[in-house]
């Protein structure tokens, strides 16, 4: 029986569109972003680069991009957030113990703050008992410790809990400790199906 429930952002509750940032760095002769470019992004999303230094690093990759024009590439990927999911996870909040757990960075959160409105994105963090985001955990998914961190600090079971994400490697990593996952194909599958698509867990 399912108690717990672990949800990932992008793609379950904010659509994104994940291809934009490398198709709008194409037209400044990115073609091939180089390696540090990931480097510098896992980085950041673990807090381990302040924004500032980060967008330090990114104008000596392209000096030719402005920083405000490089922050709304940037922000190009976070895309609407439907109502019915806030209906759902509020529904799902009364009965089961919700935790957020997304590998967000701080100029991702900010957009969302500002875009949503801070009255819709508190109502929306309030559903969860905590709020777990990379870079204030100084972790990222799918290394195994940020699960056994969720867990233990929560004193979550993990044949009692549930773990939504849309990328495989991390659901891959949260199964291998027992936890309950549904890979959620954004294209095909909506959060809001949860109870149907996972009946058997909830019975």
């Amino acid at each position: 029986m399912i108690k717990n429930i672990i949800f990932d952002f992008g793609d379950v509750f904010i659509n994104l569109n994940k291809q934009v940032i490398h198709g709008n760095l194409n037209q400044y002769n990115a073609d091939e972003l180089p390696a540090s470019f990931k480097t510098w992004c896992q980085e950041y999303e673990i807090g381990a680069l302040s924004t500032a230094q980060f967008l330090d690093k990114i104008n000596t990759l392209f000096p030719e991009i402005t920083t405000a024009d490089f922050i709304d590439i940037w922000n190009e990927i976070l895309l609407d957030f439907p109502k019915h999911r806030m209906d759902f996870l509020k529904e799902m909040n009364t009965n089961y113990r919700c935790f957020m757990l997304s590998n967000t960075n701080e100029m991702h959160l900010n957009w969302i703050i500002n875009d949503w409105g801070e009255a819709l994105f508190q109502e929306f963090k309030n559903c969860f008992e905590v709020f777990y985001l990379s870079h204030e955990i100084g972790m990222r998914k799918p290394i195994q410790e940020i699960f056994e961190f969720v867990l233990n600090e929560n004193n979550l079971i993990a044949s009692e809990t549930l773990f939504i994400d849309d990328t495989q490697e991390n659901t891959d990593a949260a199964s291998k400790l027992g936890i309950h996952v549904w890979t959620i194909d954004p294209k095909l599958e909506d959060v809001s199906e949860l109870p149907t698509v996972k009946k058997e867990l909830f019975l």
